[in-house]
Formats: structure tokens, sequence, C-alpha cells
């Protein structure tokens, strides 16, 4: 190689790396994060750009903004204007409710019934009931539908469906569906009536920068009168009963009311995503001359890397900031940003009592060391954190004053604020709020409480490993 085609080499190198530079300070937010691009991609100047071209850059966003704004239909107000809404909800509530309509233009629905269902032995027979008797249409959407014990519950009742003239719709994400062999998409093909599509499939390159992207979304509508939503995937592992060899809690919520509407239409949004066509929901569309399902005002917060995200990080922001007496947090993988830790320690300084309710051991390695890293800082503030015994806890919920709850898919670390497509129910209920502190207190009469006195003598080699797992947040 002679000198010429050196220079050129080195030339388009050079290029390479500005261009590429250039393209992390305009569009990464994250000071940190461009930092970290930055120094890869100088440090290791080939490698570090084809890493950032194949993971940093977000090319989901104008695709699914297009969808985002088809039309005002999703604002689903359930014949009330928003004054009317505001009303019904509590007053010292209502700055929060200006910054959720500020981060996500979608009023509450009133109205609603809704019934948390908790592990899968409660919440699976209580679905393929209602698949069963569906009529005009079934639309699941889950991170993983495992082909196991739980998905052999499934298939004869979807079967049922469609038998019965139902529409059946089953979204799978392209990392979750891989989760069991042969995968659930093999066990249904050939049933007429069932139609099947994978979000982001992972197999073929022309996928391969949408990899580190994923639809954490759990969500089931049928015939638009009744939805089961919440973080609760179709899994063996969530039938306690059966004594499964990986045993996992979790908490899901049946639905009903004229909020199923804005959960069809996220299901119908990230249809078209994953390439079909589009179709009208059966929504609920409940008049204002129908008796209402329950007592519940409630709206869906979708989030995800294709639009503004960070609309769910936002509101727990929010919420915090709000909160008087009491704020409550039951999530699997705690590995939140400085933002959100900074909130907390401020809640909790403000006098309000904030719990944290983890898993004592994750089923994810490190995850734990991880967690641990934020410990200290919160302990000294006065936050409370408990840590379950097995079966390891896959709930995830949010609970302000006993009055403001929210659920989802979503858990408190980076990659569902940030990278994943989650969707989460904002509610006011007192009611649901009283089940679920209960359901709370169940968990926390079996936990063993962190506090200051057991956390702080760690040694150096436990902290020094625990600060480095958390380096890897973003990954996890």
């Amino acid at each position: 190689m002679n000198f010429f085609s050196l220079t050129l080499a080195g030339l388009f190198l050079l290029a390479l790396q500005i261009t590429v530079t250039v393209h992390i300070i305009l569009h990464k937010e994250d000071v940190p994060s461009a930092i970290g691009w930055t120094g890869l991609v100088w440090l290791t100047p080939i490698l570090g750009s084809i890493v950032y071209i194949i993971l940093g850059i977000n090319r989901v966003r104008r695709k699914a903004m297009r969808l985002h704004n088809r039309g005002a239909n999703i604002f689903t107000v359930s014949g009330k204007t928003p004054q009317e809404i505001e009303k019904a909800l509590p007053p010292s509530w209502w700055q929060l409710l200006q910054l959720g309509y500020k981060t996500h233009p979608q009023h509450f629905s009133l109205g609603n019934s809704i019934r948390p269902l908790v592990n899968g032995d409660e919440a699976y027979p209580r679905m393929c009931q209602a698949i069963s008797a569906a009529q005009k249409e079934v639309l699941i959407a889950s991170y993983i539908f495992n082909n196991d014990a739980a998905g052999e519950l499934f298939i004869p009742v979807l079967r049922q469906a469609a038998q019965n003239g139902a529409k059946v719709r089953i979204l799978v994400d392209g990392v979750g569906l891989n989760y069991s062999r042969p995968t659930i998409q093999r066990a249904l093909h050939g049933i007429k009536g069932i139609e099947f599509s994978v979000f982001l499939p992972n197999k073929t390159p022309v996928n391969l920068p949408f990899v580190n992207l994923r639809n954490h979304r759990k969500m089931m509508i049928i015939d638009g009168k009744t939805a089961f939503f919440g973080g609760m995937n179709i899994s063996a592992g969530n039938l306690l009963q059966q004594n499964p060899k990986e045993p996992i809690q979790d908490i899901t919520f049946e639905i009903q009311g004229p909020v199923i509407d804005q959960i069809s239409r996220v299901f119908e949004e990230d249809w078209i995503f994953s390439g079909k066509k589009s179709f009208l929901p059966q929504s609920s569309h409940q008049k204002p001359s129908d008796p209402p399902a329950g007592p519940s005002a409630a709206r869906l917060i979708p989030d995800g890397p294709d639009a503004d995200y960070g609309k769910i990080e936002r509101l727990c922001l929010g919420a915090l900031a709000c909160a008087q007496k009491s704020a409550t947090i039951v999530t699997p993988y705690f590995l939140p940003e400085n933002n959100i830790l900074s909130a907390l320690e401020t809640a909790a300084l403000r006098g309000v009592k904030i719990e944290i309710i983890l898993p004592q051991k994750s089923n994810i390695f490190g995850m734990d060391w991880a967690m641990q890293a934020n410990f200290g800082r919160l302990l000294k503030k006065g936050v409370k954190i408990y840590r379950t015994p097995p079966p390891f806890d896959h709930s995830k919920l949010f609970m302000i004053d006993e009055t403001w709850v929210f659920f989802g898919s979503a858990n408190w670390d980076v990659r569902s604020f940030k990278l994943n497509f989650e969707s989460n129910l904002e509610c006011f209920d007192p009611h649901l709020a009283k089940q679920l502190h209960h359901l709370v207190e169940q968990k926390k009469k079996q936990a063993v409480c962190v506090d200051k006195e057991i956390y702080h003598p760690l040694s150096l080699w436990n902290t020094l490993r625990n600060n480095a797992f958390r380096l890897l947040t973003p990954y996890y």
C-alpha cells in the first residue's frame, strides 16, 4: 500500500469520525451519553463509529411520528369536557394534571373499573375465559409469549375465538419471541383467523440497528369491552401453583370502561408499525348516557424512542414533586438516572414517606449489585428500601398519597425510560389504591428492610463491584 492510499484512508477515517461526532453532538441530549459515545468514536475510531451507527442512532422516529399524528380520534374524553373531568378529580392534583396534559395531551376517561389480578394463577383463567367468548376481536401484545405451559392454555381459546368469527391479532416483540423454542408463532401457525406479527424482528441484518429497542408493552383487548393490562408476560413462571422451575410473582389488571379505547389505539399503532395494515379497533365507545363501569378516572401514557420519549419518566418526577404524604414504588429493576434519585431524596427530605420494594434476588446477572450502588445515598436521606424473598417479584406499581396510581409495563430503569416502547396507565381511584396498598403491605411483611446500619459497612471490594456494574445501567 503506497503513501497516497494511506493518506486517503486516513482522510476517510478522519471524515468518518468528524461526521459521527457531529451527529452525536446534534442528537444526543444526555451529556454523559454524548461524552461516552464521543470517547468511543475517537479512542477506537473504526469500531466505535460502527457501533454508534448500529446502536446509537434512533431510526424509528420518523415513521412512528407519522402514526402518532394520524388524528384526534385517540383523544378520548368519554363525552366529558376537560373541565368536567378535572372537576371530578381531587383539586390537590391539578398541578400534576397540568403537567400530565402537557407531557401527553390525552384526557382522562371517567367511569372505569380496574381490578388487580395476582400472578398467572388468577390472571390467565380470566384472560382465557374472555378470549374464548370473544365474538368480534382479540388483540394481544406481549413482550414475552412463551410456548410453554402458559402458552398452551391460550392456544385452544384463541382457536375458539377465531372459530367464533373474532379477528385475532397477536403482536410479540422480536427479542421476547425467542424466549421459548419452538416459538408461540410456530405453535399458532396455520390456525385460520389468527394473524401474528413480530415487532422489530432481529433475525436479519436489516433490523440489526433496532436490536437495542424492544416493545415491552403487555396488553390484551377483547371485543373492546374487556382489557388486561400491566406488566405480566405470558410465561409458565407466572403459574406459581404449578411449582415452575423459575417462579415469578406479578400483578396485572382487568379493565372495563372507556379507557380501553386508548389502549386499543396504541395497539393499532404498534400493529401498523410492525408492517401490518391499519384496522379500526372494536373500541368500547361508551356514551355519556351509559352507566359507568367503575369509579376510576384513567388515561394511557404510551412512551418509546419513536417520538417525545421520556413521558413516563417525566410523569414520575412530577408525581414525586406533588407527593404530600407517601410514595410507594414496586419494581423488579431499579436503575434510574440521577434526576430520579435526586427527586426521591428531595421528597424524603420534605417529610414524604418513600418506600421502594425490590426483589431480594434478581433474574439478571449483576442487576442486584448495580442496584445496590444507589442504596447508600437514598438511605442517608430517609428512603426506605425493602427486599422481598423469592420467588422473583416482577410487579410494577407506583402510588402517591394512596390516591394516584401508575402501573403498566415500565420498570424504574434507563431501558424503560429511554429505550423500550412502554405504556402505563395513570388513574385516580382511592379504592384501587387501598387494594394495592394492602398487597404492598403483604409484600413488606415478608421482606427485609434495608437500613443505613445494615448497608453501611460495605467492603472496598463490594463497593467497587457495585459501582462497576452500575456503569452498565443503560444496557441491562
